[in-house]
């Protein structure tokens, strides 16, 4: 039998017909698709789109947050051939005309109201876009633009053409190749315009069997789909790894109610970026320094026996008889219930990737019982190049190579990887395709590492943002950021150094942490820009990058990067206003042409400087923030033995 998706479907269809394959909740209510019911479901929609002109080479926009019917949607345009593109749902209309013009996109599929929107208001700019699919009527009832149907009408209608063209669409499944590409992943732009990054079925599959080899995935495990399905992670963990494995994948009601629907479903795998992680120890942090002094001195006492043997734990090493029962006897009472508060008592594998994650952060997890692991790669390779096996977890590293991947380095230290994963190519692109793939067919990830004896690599950063400061010190920008931000009054940092004489920040606060941490002090405040400003906060956020400093001064070659001077800023950098991709990932480059008066205040002998900036509302309006922000000298350690 061929290997791809919708060949996948129909096994798992024929083999576990009544087992249940996706769950949604609706209503408070969880409603199921069985395989079987799955199967029958693809293969309609699939009619549904032929019987409305959809051809086989054909590309298919899909926007949405994670519904059953996004994943089947995708299974659906392949079976015939097609290509689906899915795209960021909080992505603003202006962003999504370069894709859907880019793609030549006729139809699309939009998960309700807000994003049938967005598209008739990209069909004025672009009018190639004659189809558009909802799949939440509510609202729509009186819209009368050609080209509109449910998903209900397109399921109705394709059982009936299908009905009417017997073996059509059986045809066209058998002309599928595993070497055909299966979806096009737009990157995040971080650096120009979007590319689309063109996979195969071979390589996704590829990509899923071996993680799910790794940790022995299959049919007993079930997730929770969470994450934009546009990000190639979710695409990895809730379509290639669901129709390898074979495993039930959960939608969530709401963004607001995934914490909830966690607790209810216990997922036994669980994936996240770092700022989800981040924002679990952010509330935890905010519950304990709310919870009474008992409490408090109780969780204490357990997180420093935690950081001591909770990792030996995980890992099967040897720990002493006492501590064993110190532990087993704080999992009942401390760690039990922080995995359950985050709906994580039943996770057997957890992954973080899509970002570096900083060393305390991941020691946090590890230590109170989960085994949180660390995945590499990008989405030009599915988001697979290295895993950390059981019991060969390394704080500091990404693991080692996946299986089926190949890395070496090059001479500038770059991460190359050949392999099962690598993308095919970019989607009409074939000179940027030319500048990523070299002539042995390694693709070059921008990546900047080094690989250990023992095969673990190690990101120290992105190449291009690697850098030198003016003596001569290596400065990755990364490395230091992700250490302020294991602090949970810390949501994003940008630091700031090359061919510079010292490294200099600017932090944004956590609104809710920082909130509840003034709500005790009595410190009252009227917004974002009025906390940020307070004094108080401020040399709160200066004990932070304080304590950051001493742990750059005991790691060899970092004493150099302690963050000499620091600002807060008025405003949280956000996607809509450029600063962020879509993942949140920190434009670097575009945040300091854009602020480039307060980097030049932070490298001159100013105590504060004004600043007004241009910001964009959820409505589409526009406005303005102003402030005059205060620089600090942080305190600064002078380099020492590693502990």
């Amino acid at each position: 039998m061929k290997t791809t998706f919708p060949h996948l479907l129909l096994q798992h269809a024929a083999q576990r017909p009544e087992a249940p394959a996706l769950r949604e909740k609706e209503y408070g209510i969880w409603q199921s698709w069985s395989w079987k019911a799955a199967a029958t479901e693809v293969r309609h929609m699939a009619c549904g789109l032929l019987s409305l002109g959809f051809v086989k080479g054909q590309n298919l926009a899909l926007i949405s947050d994670n519904r059953p019917h996004v994943y089947m949607g995708f299974v659906a345009v392949q079976s015939v051939g097609g290509v689906p593109i899915p795209l960021y749902q909080d992505a603003v209309a202006a962003e999504m005309t370069f894709v859907i013009e880019d793609a030549d996109i006729a139809f699309a599929f939009a998960e309700n109201q807000e994003q049938v929107d967005k598209l008739l208001e990209v069909r004025e700019t672009v009018p190639g876009i004659h189809h558009i699919i909802y799949d939440d009527p509510r609202g729509l009832r009186n819209y009368d633009q050609p080209g509109l149907i449910s998903t209900a009408e397109l399921v109705a209608l394709g059982a009936a053409w299908d009905r009417d063209h017997p073996g059509v669409w059986d045809n066209m499944l058998e002309q599928l190749s595993p070497q055909d590409v299966s979806v096009i992943l737009y990157t995040s732009g971080t650096t120009g315009k979007p590319k689309g990054v063109c996979q195969t079925h071979e390589s996704f599959i590829g990509a899923a069997r071996g993680a799910a080899e790794v940790d022995g995935l299959g049919p007993s495990d079930s997730i929770i789909s969470y994450l934009p399905p546009a990000w190639v992670g979710d695409h990895l963990f809730s379509l290639a790894q669901w129709l390898v494995a074979g495993y039930t994948i959960n939608c969530p009601e709401s963004a607001a109610t995934v914490s909830i629907d966690m607790r209810e479903i216990g997922p036994s795998y669980y994936f996240a970026p770092p700022r989800v992680f981040e924002g679990m120890l952010t509330s935890i942090q905010i519950r304990m320094e709310d919870a009474a002094p008992f409490k408090r001195r109780m969780y204490e006492k357990a997180m420093q026996l935690a950081r001591r043997v909770g990792s030996d734990m995980l890992d099967g090493k040897p720990v002493g008889a006492l501590d064993r029962l110190k532990y087993r006897l704080a999992d009942l009472a401390v760690y039990g219930p922080l995995r359950n508060v985050m709906g994580l008592s039943r996770v057997r594998v957890a992954y973080t990737a899509g970002a570096a994650i900083g060393p305390e952060l991941f020691r946090f997890f590890r230590s109170i019982g989960i085994n949180l692991k660390q995945f590499y790669g990008q989405t030009e390779t599915c988001a697979y190049v290295c895993l950390q096996r059981d019991g060969q977890v390394d704080l500091n590293s990404v693991g080692q190579a996946a299986p089926g991947i190949e890395l070496k380095l090059a001479d500038n230290g770059e991460v190359l990887v050949r392999g099962v994963s690598v993308l095919k190519e970019y989607y009409k692109r074939p000179d940027a395709t030319a500048e990523v793939m070299d002539a042995n067919g390694y693709f070059h990830t921008g990546d900047a590492g080094v690989i250990d004896a023992s095969g673990q690599l190690r990101i120290i950063d992105r190449a291009k943002d690697v850098g030198k400061l003016g003596n001569g010190a290596m400065f990755a920008p990364n490395y230091i950021e992700n250490k302020l931000k294991f602090f949970s009054f810390i949501k994003e940092a940008v630091c700031f150094g090359h061919d510079r004489a010292q490294v200099c920040a600017f932090i944004n606060i956590d609104f809710e942490a920082v909130g509840n941490w003034a709500e005790r002090q009595n410190l009252p405040y009227a917004g974002y820009v009025d906390l940020a400003g307070k004094p108080k906060v401020l040399e709160l956020i200066a004990d932070c990058v304080a304590q950051v400093n001493a742990d750059l001064a005991r790691e060899a070659g970092m004493a150099a990067t302690q963050v000499a001077r620091f600002l807060v800023l008025h405003k949280e950098l956000d996607p809509d206003d450029d600063e962020l991709t879509r993942t949140r990932k920190v434009r670097r480059g575009f945040i300091a042409d854009k602020y480039r008066v307060l980097v030049d205040a932070l490298y001159s002998d100013k105590t504060e400087q004004f600043i007004e900036t241009q910001v964009k509302f959820e409505d589409g309006r526009s406005g303005s923030v102003s402030a005059t922000l205060t620089i600090i000298d942080a305190k600064t350690h002078p380099a020492r033995a590693a502990a």
